[in-house]
């Protein structure tokens, strides 16, 4: 069997100037990363505002797990077949982080013969988007610090700085430091932490921002502290503002390269669902909805954090309506859902499969829940057996949705063309009725219920001491109006990762919430979910290295 990296160095690229022409960009409405990369100029994003949407369709999943559902290859396999079928389509996915990559996931960019290209240096450094939202965030970082150094003008209260410092590498040590020892010109001792630069709110403001002039107002609105008397500190207030977004204005602009089959996709921007809002920029996504007649996008993670984080989240704050969503399962996944340990995957078990699509029916369950059409798309693996796939659709045909097999990671585009012309006949037939889950009024630890209760399925949300009066204290601020983002472990519906399937009743523990008033969501951390990952036992770093020839092994 063929490797997902050879497969990728094998493929045959068209110069990215062709690959822009296809959506009717010119060579000045685009900056050239070498041959096979560009990102879309701010004047050529403005210049597109005038024209129609296309088709927005979300791409999510069920809970992941060790046994694979292939998302990313789902959507980039979809993304061709419409092409294929005649559909002016564009594919819309995030940037991969380096922490996972020498962590434990490996490379984002899809699978098999569904992937984007170049693959490894979208998993690699890309065009610099993330080591700019790091520098930005660390120099609105340092600036605070620098403040306190010289005076301190804003009485600024050393205890009640909010803002940690950010890097891109999963580093559990620097989850909580203190900064400032070694002396008086060192500055003041405070006790802080790291972020994964994918948690950092500049990253969200990035993803959420419309041009440069909305990315500059968010940036100021960031609340990094408070002073003495209890008065929120902005970044605005500090005058990092401006300097912040000059380092994130190329970042901003969206990042243009192809799949195999030489069809446009725009990857930009990298939020981790589970600790973040999950998607890809409103920017790039706007773009591709003006440029194409279909815009296939995704989520991270399962539905029940990715997708509803882009209907509650991304759609609300940005204007955008899905006209339907597809919904990935593997035969393999439902099996350990349904309670099958990893080396016993390859077994037949009908059984499994179908106690492990209860998973599946909760997730088909909160799509309907938002008004969406939705198609189940059966990621396919060899071992899958004709019994197994059987009872998978028919449980689906007993839900009232069709579940598709699908073939893309061994045939490209050719192998997903029964789902992308299902895609069709959903958008065609107008059923979509999407709403949100809950109104921008109601208050923020009843927002924060509502998606404990109604997409987990909790008995109960228990909150940390604190938690709720510093939700009515934002909310007397004026934050009342924000969207909440949950951030808990994405391999279950509770806050427990063990617990697969579709447990109910349990209790959802709020230990902290956080802030993001340039973004414009408070974040709730949930269980014992971490902002800064850590690396495993055995990370994917040991194993990378060059080779002889000097390519890359042991990325992916």
């Amino acid at each position: 069997m063929t490797s997902d990296i050879l497969i990728a160095r094998a493929a045959r690229k068209l110069p990215i100037t062709e690959v822009a022409a296809r959506m009717g960009l010119g060579d000045q409405e685009i900056l050239r990363y070498g041959h096979d990369k560009a990102k879309i100029a701010h004047h050529a994003v403005a210049a597109l505002a005038h024209r129609p949407r296309g088709h927005l369709v979300l791409v999510t999943a069920i809970n992941p797990t060790p046994a694979g559902e292939g998302k990313t290859t789902t959507t980039v396999g979809l993304g061709d077949a419409l092409n294929r079928i005649g559909k002016r389509a564009t594919v819309c996915i995030r940037e991969a982080s380096l922490g996972p990559n020498f962590g434990m996931k490996g490379g984002a960019a899809g699978g098999g013969h569904a992937q984007i290209v170049p693959m490894e240096e979208m998993n690699l450094h890309f065009t610099g988007d993330f080591h700019a939202v790091t520098a930005a965030h660390n120099l609105l970082a340092a600036m605070i610090d620098n403040h306190i150094y010289w005076g301190n003008d804003l009485d600024i209260d050393t205890r009640r700085i909010t803002w940690r410092r950010v890097m891109d590498m999963n580093d559990r040590a620097l989850r909580d430091v203190v900064v400032g020892l070694g002396g008086v010109s060192n500055g003041f001792s405070r006790q802080t932490g790291f972020d994964i630069t994918v948690a950092s709110e500049v990253m969200a403001i990035l993803c959420l921002a419309r041009d440069l002039d909305d990315l500059h107002k968010r940036l100021g609105r960031i609340v990094v502290g408070y002073t003495t008397d209890r008065r929120p500190v902005t970044a605005r207030d500090l005058k990092a503002d401006g300097a912040m977004t000059v380092l994130l204005r190329d970042a901003l602009q969206p990042n243009l390269v192809q799949t195999l089959e030489n069809n446009p996709a725009l990857v930009h921007g990298g939020p981790f669902a589970n600790i973040a809002h999950g998607c890809n920029s409103v920017i790039a996504t706007e773009t591709a909805l003006r440029l194409s007649d279909y815009v296939v996008t995704e989520a991270g993670f399962g539905a029940d954090l990715g997708a509803e984080k882009f209907l509650d989240i991304k759609c609300r704050l940005a204007g955008l309506s899905p006209a339907a969503a597809v919904l990935v399962a593997t035969i393999r996944a439902l099996k350990m859902n349904g309670g099958v340990a990893k080396e016993e995957l390859g077994t037949k078990d009908v059984a499994a499969v179908t106690r492990g699509c209860a998973n599946l029916g909760r997730h088909i369950e909160n799509l309907r829940g938002f008004g969406l059409p939705l198609v189940v798309a059966l990621n396919h693996f060899a071992g899958d057996t004709p019994a197994e796939i059987q009872a998978l659709q028919a449980y689906c045909a007993r839900h009232g949705v069709t579940a598709i097999p699908c073939h893309h990671w061994s045939k490209g585009g050719a192998g997903a063309e029964d789902l992308a012309s299902r895609v069709v006949e959903l958008v065609e037939s107008k059923e979509a009725d999407f709403h949100n889950l809950y109104p921008d009024s109601m208050p923020l630890w009843q927002k924060i219920e509502t998606i404990c209760t109604r997409i987990y399925r909790a008995a109960h949300v228990e909150a940390a001491p604190g938690v709720r009066a510093q939700l009515e204290l934002w909310e007397e601020e004026g934050h009342g109006r924000l969207p909440v983002c949950i951030a808990k472990t994405q391999y279950s519906f509770s806050t427990d990762p063990d617990l697969r399937g579709a447990p109910e009743g349990h209790v959802i523990p709020v230990r902290e919430v956080r802030l993001n008033a340039g973004a414009g969501f408070v974040v709730a951390i949930c269980g014992q979910i971490m902002t800064m990952p850590g690396l495993p036992r055995h990370p994917s770093a040991e194993t990378i290295a060059l080779n002889d020839l000097g390519q890359i092994e042991g990325l992916f």
